[in-house]
């Protein structure tokens, strides 16, 4: 039987809280320049061509007309991302280029082979709007579990949804539009007398 949230409705338009592991719960990220190989592969997927300025990844096909990224998080284990796609292929499209330039670089560096992800990537279709927000933030306090200072953890979105600026390849401001500003976006965050788990469907990453 497929594991939850293998099997995916692909829907054009559609906003997704997608996510996976490391096989047998391993690390995927060892250190900073782990983590920051991954944020400039999304960079490279993600930011319009006309704006590149890094030929690196010059092989890896941009996407940046038919997907966005609304939200993030990379924890040592695991990821969370809110993506949107504009067609039905989108967001497959996109993850295979994901782990097609990211594994290959990690299996190198540690000088492994075989698999780096617990199978292929999960994804949850979001039919509410009202779980937007709540899946944002249940990816940004994903840090609390290792006791991190969420404005400073430098791997997820959140410190741009603080912000009044961010890069290309992010799109918070579909988010953002439904508060006020962005202090009562941090204190919906800081509010955690409110559990977000129960506005949101299928978060279960095992």
């Amino acid at each position: 039987m497929p594991s939850k949230n293998a099997i995916k409705k692909y829907v054009a338009g559609g906003y997704y809280h997608v996510y996976n592991r490391g096989v047998e719960k391993r690390s995927i990220f060892i250190d900073d320049q782990d983590y920051r190989t991954f944020l400039n592969i999304l960079k490279i997927v993600l930011t319009p061509k006309e704006d590149l300025d890094n030929t690196d990844f010059i092989n890896i096909t941009n996407k940046a007309d038919s997907l966005e990224l609304v939200a993030y998080c990379l924890m040592p284990n695991h990821f969370h991302f809110i993506i949107k796609q504009f067609d039905e292929t989108a967001m497959s499209e996109f993850m295979k280029i994901i782990m097609t330039a990211y594994v290959p670089y990690f299996n190198k560096r540690y000088k492994r082979v075989g698999s780096l992800f617990q199978g292929r990537y999960k994804a949850v279709l979001i039919e509410r709007d009202e779980y937007l927000s709540h899946l944002s933030r249940y990816i940004h306090i994903n840090p609390l579990e290792e006791n991190n200072a969420l404005k400073e953890y430098p791997y997820s979105s959140y410190k741009y949804y603080l912000s009044d600026s961010h890069p290309k390849w992010l799109n918070p401001l579909i988010v953002k539009s439904m508060f006020t500003n962005t202090k009562e976006y941090e204190r919906f965050i800081k509010d955690q007398k409110i559990d977000s788990m129960k506005f949101v469907r299928g978060l279960s990453i095992d």
